[in-house]
């Protein structure tokens, strides 16, 4: 079946001060993820199931539906705290959703076919959606999924740190991921991370990183929803309150357990992001330029 792109679009972004995902980056009225959506119908995608919050449910569809909406079959799932396997319940004092790995459980119902995930306020480019419709059309089956890479120097914020996965490749394969908190380019020029250890060190330019653009089989829900059981008894047992089941985390552990392969899509292109409500105007001035470059439509939809 066609390939379904799948948008995790239910974090709020407390760094941001709000929800993003919704929040206007042109004067058409253009959000970030509509610029995903734009490339994601050029590259071939006809299907997108997105996961939100309920708070913002029918903010989020409206602007959807007077969109984008009108090319794509759309479907909404919503993350819900309380979406639990059987005999879990939510710890007393927990607010915060599971993770990325349970938002895409959410899902669920809407995924039949070899599908995509990507964040809702990420920028991709062009190039990464090409790539990764034409392996999920051809390439991608129960134990062979993809993600696509970025340089780490085409993913920093000018505005502050931000998190990163950063990926070992070999032969053009994943063979592991660690995610690094506090990554940035310092006053030297060199880029530095801190690693799940807290150790800080140094990362070369060109490092390749996973901005969660990932693609599957459609049998990987399967793998996610086996694994979810074990991650809460951990998250239960060691951080109740703010632990999560993490997307890189259910990839990581099959690569490593030799049940599945990675294929590193690597991509030239710069992301965009607002991790900070100042990288907010360079963000729209990068958008407005690239429509007067002719890049994209003034009009999207």
């Amino acid at each position: 079946m066609e390939p379904i792109l799948v948008i995790m679009a239910a974090g709020m972004g407390s760094r941001y001060g709000g929800p993003k995902q919704i929040d206007p980056i042109t004067s058409e009225g253009d959000i970030i993820m509509d610029f995903s959506l734009y490339d994601a119908y050029q590259a071939g995608f006809r299907r997108v199931a997105f996961i939100i919050k309920k708070d913002f449910e029918e903010d989020f569809r409206a602007h959807i539906e007077g969109r984008a909406g009108k090319l794509f079959e759309t479907h909404y799932a919503v993350q819900d705290i309380h979406d639990l396997p059987e005999g879990y319940s939510v710890p007393d004092g927990r607010t915060k959703p599971w993770g990325t790995g349970h938002a895409v459980l959410a899902a669920r119902d809407y995924i039949d076919a070899p599908f995509a995930v990507i964040n809702a306020d990420d920028y991709y480019g062009q190039e990464a959606f090409e790539k990764i419709y034409k392996f999920l059309s051809e390439s991608a089956d129960a134990t062979h999924h993809c993600m696509v890479g970025f340089k780490i120097e085409n993913t920093l914020s000018q505005n502050g740190s931000v998190a990163r996965g950063l990926c070992e490749v070999t032969d053009g394969y994943l063979t592991d991921i660690e995610e690094h908190s506090d990554v940035i380019r310092e006053s030297d020029g060199v880029i530095r991370a801190t690693s799940s250890k807290g150790v800080r060190h140094d990362v070369p330019d060109g490092q390749s990183v996973s901005m969660n653009l990932w693609g599957f089989g459609a049998e990987f829900l399967e793998v996610m929803k086996a694994g979810f059981p074990a991650a809460l008894d951990k998250i239960i047992e060691q951080n109740p309150l703010k632990g999560e089941y993490f997307l890189p985390y259910c990839i990581d552990t099959e690569v490593k357990a030799g049940r599945a392969t990675v294929a590193v899509l690597q991509s030239s292109d710069k992301w965009f992001g607002v991790t900070y409500k100042e990288d907010k105007d360079e963000v729209a001035a990068k958008f407005s330029e690239m429509k007067v470059d002719g890049k994209y439509p003034k009009e999207l939809w």
